[in-house]
């Protein structure tokens, strides 16, 4: 067997390898949509907190408004769930289209990888929440989210790694300018993953 033939068998195998051993069944048409339904959320929080003239300048204080909380607080869920859905969604459509197993172990694993840091971020927030430390709500989402993506990367693409560490590096900015919060979840939840949804649709999905 020549050396060309060998070394293209032995590719074959590494691939064959991480297949199995990586969850690929991710959409990226999913990140677009989810980062299409932040930039809706964004906008219409930012008219609740800020008016339909607030500008983009510095914030120095935040809303403590009971009801405007909540209201935030259902507009954050309803993103969530319709992201959730949606790629929950896509995700088994792609699987289907290429006759993949959704609920595999490298699937299970990386459930349970992306699951610590996120639950962990959830109760930190809400702890947050409680004793009234809303200027760092937004960076902390965008940091445990960042580490829950790190470390999901492990059992898929490698993309979601690096769009785990921008994740964290826009929410150590957020903290250093608490009062472009939204400005930066915005970027983060919306923008970034607009982005990276496209990488991975022309990239995987095709």
């Amino acid at each position: 067997m020549e050396e060309k033939e060998i070394y293209t068998e032995l590719n074959s195998i590494r691939n064959l390898m991480e297949r199995s051993a990586k969850f690929i069944s991710l959409s990226g048409l999913s990140g677009i949509m989810a980062g299409v339904y932040a930039l809706i959320g964004a906008g219409y929080a930012y008219y609740l907190v800020y008016g339909p003239y607030g500008g983009l300048q510095y914030r120095d204080y935040y809303i403590s408004d009971q009801q405007v909380l909540w209201k935030l607080f259902f507009i954050a869920l309803i993103v969530l769930i319709l992201s959730l859905g949606t790629g929950i969604l896509l995700t088994l459509r792609k699987a289907a289209k290429k006759n993949q197993n959704v609920w595999n172990p490298s699937s299970r694993k990386l459930m349970v990888n992306m699951a610590i840091p996120l639950l962990t971020g959830g109760l930190f927030i809400l702890i947050l929440i409680a004793r009234s430390y809303y200027g760092v709500v937004a960076p902390a989402s965008l940091i445990f989210y960042g580490l829950a993506l790190v470390a999901a990367s492990h059992y898929t693409f490698e993309d979601v790694k690096w769009l785990g560490i921008l994740e964290i590096i826009l929410g150590l900015f957020a903290t250093l300018l608490p009062g472009y919060g939204l400005i930066f979840w915005s970027m983060g939840f919306g923008v970034l993953h607009i982005i990276y949804g496209s990488i991975m649709h022309f990239k995987y999905d095709r």
